[in-house]
């Protein structure tokens, strides 16, 4: 009943969020707009996160009737130093979403008081440990783009609507401290907008069946892992998924992740927020990942999963230093400067704990492509890494119809063998896209943990296998694919054309005899 309850909840914050897309529809481009209904959503968020923490508090010691929201700026001043130690930020009373969203529709100058609560959201935190969390957390925020409108009044009227379209969201009684809504609402933001925008938003969008399937495949067996890392973090929605799979308190450090988009890089803190995870639980850092790691005092990973981006440029041999670089180096040789994706294999492997496991989505073209990445395959599968590879639908993902795969790595593997699964079945249809269920990944699961061949879906290959197919890791190779052709029995098929021949001629000779007795009536 209460899953029912949750159900319909969902749905209605599903609607509600529709509503507002289709107020602001119009103006903003979809891919644009979700920056504006996200750092609303954000700031809504942290003003309710930070005022219930300050009214526990109170309430707790007695002052049963306070409220931080009522309180004049200059007694909340007090608090400011204790809350930014505690909390990682500071808003005055005034400045809090409920506040300044009462007063937004009578505010000519909105545009500029959101502005100017925005910078001072983001200057509470500085020269505190939580001043990376929160640097230019507002920027894809922007009060005056001519895309809201092309006067001050229209885009201040929208701002208004956008605030009284956020704060009716039913996002979770307070008092419940129920953020999963918060968190729901943003997933649900970034597929709807992914689905419609095609590559420009899909692109580091993981649809939530597949991030499942590569958490559970990190996963098996364990109750809790002391860090998880994302090299390509996206928005952070991977990164996140072992809090849903494992529970709350599963990932005892925290949550590691490197994204080279700023914009995508500024969702995937918000997005850490909106999921309860506080500031001094994650590190999210943006730079390039290949050339400018930032988590060497971090790694090794004991869960690393990740969606790198497919075939993109790098440095690769143009970069002297990066032969010698500790992850790339044991290969031997470096990833194709037109194709990276081996790279972040290495990388990923590279800072992979003994006993962790690595779950990448990778493009079908690395598994059995020659030159360096076919030296890689060769230095992966020699040294018993490849724990297991799975074959995936195609059309999985927004703006792509490509057919992923993904590939499981681990450091402590109990046999010399590699797994092939092929998944390519292992879908429903959904609109225009393929969509794995509970029992696709089910299935894909019980296959991987067994580790035992079944005809047309896994094999268990032994190393000699794979070295006498030069290293070649495409499942294809492996896992022979069921005809399904319907089978033609040849004596019955002439047998039946004889039968078809005999009868046709049965009717030309009737057809002959009745035109004979028409001419011959008309004769007559």
């Amino acid at each position: 009943m209460a899953d029912n309850k949750k159900e319909q909840e969902r749905e209605e914050l599903h609607r509600a969020i529709w509503a507002i897309a289709d107020e602001l529809r119009g103006a903003v481009d979809g891919w644009d707009f979700k920056n504006y209904v996200l750092g609303s959503m954000f700031y809504r968020y942290i003003s309710e996160n930070l005022t219930n923490y300050i009214n526990r508090g109170e309430r707790e010691a007695g002052n049963l009737n306070f409220d931080y929201a009522k309180m004049s700026d200059v007694d909340a001043e007090e608090a400011r130093v204790g809350l930014v130690e505690e909390k990682g930020f500071f808003i005055l009373p005034s400045e809090l979403f409920t506040n300044v969203r009462a007063k937004a529709s009578l505010d000519p100058n909105l545009n500029e008081t959101l502005e100017k609560v925005f910078r001072h959201i983001e200057e509470s935190a500085k020269g505190s440990q939580s001043e990376g969390s929160f640097a230019g957390l507002f920027d894809d925020f922007d009060v005056n783009s001519n895309k809201l409108g092309s006067t001050v009044a229209k885009r201040n009227e929208r701002l208004a609507k956008l605030l009284d379209g956020i704060a009716v969201m039913r996002l979770g009684s307070v008092d419940e401290h129920d953020i999963d809504a918060f968190g729901d609402a943003y997933e649900y933001l970034m597929t709807m907008y992914a689905s419609n925008a095609g590559k420009s938003g899909g692109e580091f969008f993981t649809p939530a069946d597949v991030l499942e399937l590569l958490t559970r495949l990190g996963t098996v067996g364990k109750k809790k892992v002391n860090k998880v890392y994302d090299p390509a973090c996206g928005s952070g929605s991977l990164l996140l998924k072992a809090v849903k799979i494992l529970g709350k308190d599963a990932v005892e450090i925290g949550f590691f992740g490197q994204e080279i988009n700023i914009t995508t890089y500024n969702l995937c803190r918000i997005n850490m927020f909106l999921h309860d995870i506080g500031f001094d639980k994650f590190d999210v850092e943006c730079e390039d990942t290949l050339i400018n790691p930032q988590h060497w005092d971090d790694e090794p990973f004991e869960l690393i999963v990740s969606n790198p981006p497919y075939s993109i440029k790098w440095a690769g041999d143009d970069n002297p230093l990066l032969i010698n670089d500790p992850r790339f180096a044991p290969a031997g040789v470096l990833a194709p400067k037109s194709k990276a994706d081996m790279a972040f294999i290495m990388h990923s492997l590279s800072w992979l704990a003994p006993n962790g496991v690595a779950a990448i989505v990778c493009f079908p073209g690395i598994m059995y492509r020659g030159g360096a990445e076919q030296k890689i395959r060769k230095y992966l599968v020699d040294n018993n890494y490849v724990d297991c590879v799975i074959q995936l639908p195609s059309n999985l993902f927004f703006g792509t119809p490509i057919a992923t795969c993904i590939m499981v790595m681990k450091k402590g593997k109990a046999d010399n063998k590699v797994l092939f699964i092929d998944a390519t079945n292992e879908c429903i249809k959904v609109t225009n896209n393929n969509k794995l269920t509970q029992n696709n990944i089910q299935r894909i699961m019980d296959a991987f943990i067994k580790r035992e061949d079944i005809e047309y879906f896994c094999h268990l290959a032994s190393y000699d296998e794979v070295a006498e197919q030069n290293y070649n890791l495409s499942v294809s190779s492996y896992v022979e694919a069921e005809d399904t052709r319907e089978k033609v029995d040849i004596v019955k098929l002439n047998a039946e054309i004889k039968e078809i021949v005999a009868r046709e001629q049965v009717l030309r000779d009737e057809i002959d005899k009745i035109i004979a007795e028409i001419e011959g009536g008309q004769e007559g």
